[in-house]
């Protein structure tokens, strides 16, 4: 081999090997949103369309979920490195299976106030939570807003509620042909599947859990426990990139629907969009978060939230606020100041 070949070959080889080093250093991140693809999946799809991740050396896998405890589970059991779930459902998990070695944390807040509410229709009679007493209330078994109905029934006073279980697709239908008096859900969901089933919004009465004395958080980022002792630098770039793409996808709602349909073409994007804003607006940009300040939590909050889902949902031992949430992989509090001004 001549000294001008020897060169270039010695070129390559270090070429090669930069390029695995680099290589090396991605980190793979499997994700489970808590939904289908619907518009608030565009908070953590938005960060992957625009490149936030990778250039945070993450290659971010999101996958769609089919509910918050699901989810949980899943990243308990290393399937998934981290996920968007409701808080409650993660408290659960952990008060119910206090010994199982793999139990995920709370990260980042995303949803400050729960998006759960009762829903009934006007012509029912029902104008306020007193009004439930003595009704038929109709949700999935594990709705989140079923799961803390106690909360909300203790905080308003209601008794004596029958409960009928229906799978998710039927929810709406119930309550549009009468079926049952009032349903759970989280608002942006079950409003607009009762507008898709002919249901104007304008005869809806909506009871949101946060207006009436519920103050729970709602969805959270999770993250595994293997992730937390293995790899805190990718939990701290994922938020922050995640971050990047909440704060695009606030200020331009209706472009971020766009990277939704990417992943799911028969989505209604009219649709979505309004689903999307619903989020914005009554679980994320809300007064709380703002005083808060987005992605945190307030500690004397937290263990009141942790008291009520440990009576709420009887288990069995009681929540320890401590062991859910890790606040030190957050942004900087400049970092985290995305929360859009509020229109006057």
């Amino acid at each position: 081999m001549n000294k001008r070949h020897f060169f270039k070959f010695t070129a390559f080889v270090a070429a090669t090997l930069t390029a695995g080093l680099a290589s090396a250093q991605v980190t793979p991140i499997k994700f489970q949103l808590d939904w289908r693809f619907e518009g608030p999946a565009a908070l953590f799809l938005t960060s992957a369309a625009k490149g936030y991740y990778k250039d945070a050396k993450l290659d971010v896998t999101v996958d769609a979920g089919n509910g918050s405890g699901g989810t949980v589970t899943r990243v308990a059991s290393g399937a998934y490195d981290m996920g968007f779930a409701d808080l409650a459902a993660l408290m659960e998990f952990h008060a119910n299976n206090p010994d199982a070695p793999n139990k995920p944390v709370a990260v980042m807040v995303v949803y400050n106030s729960t998006p759960a509410s009762v829903m009934a229709l006007k012509k029912s009679g029902i104008k306020a939570p007193a009004d439930l007493t003595g009704k038929k209330l109709g949700a999935p078994v594990f709705d989140a807003g079923r799961r803390a109905f106690p909360i909300f029934a203790k905080a308003n006073n209601v008794s004596n509620v029958q409960w009928t279980s229906m799978d998710p697709p039927l929810r709406e239908t119930m309550l549009a042909r009468g079926d049952v008096d009032a349903i759970t859900g989280f608002t942006f969901t079950s409003l607009l599947n009762l507008e898709a089933r002919g249901v104007k919004a304008t005869d809806v009465v909506v009871l949101p859990y946060a207006d009436f004395g519920v103050k729970l958080y709602g969805n959270v980022i999770i993250a595994s426990p293997k992730m937390v002792r293995e790899n805190p630098a990718a939990i701290k770039a994922f938020l922050l990139a995640a971050t990047k793409g909440m704060k695009d996808v606030m200020a331009k709602p209706e472009a971020a629907i766009e990277v939704v349909k990417q992943r799911d073409g028969i989505i209604n994007v009219e649709l979505e969009t309004r689903r999307l804003k619903m989020a914005i607006d009554t679980a994320i940009n809300t007064a709380d978060a703002r005083a808060e300040g987005f992605g945190q939590v307030k500690g004397p909050r937290l263990s009141l939230m942790a008291s009520q889902v440990s009576d709420a949902f009887n288990t069995k031992t009681r929540v320890n606020p401590e062991a859910v949430w890790n606040g030190s992989f957050l942004p900087s509090t400049a970092e985290l100041n995305i929360l859009p001004a509020v229109k006057k």
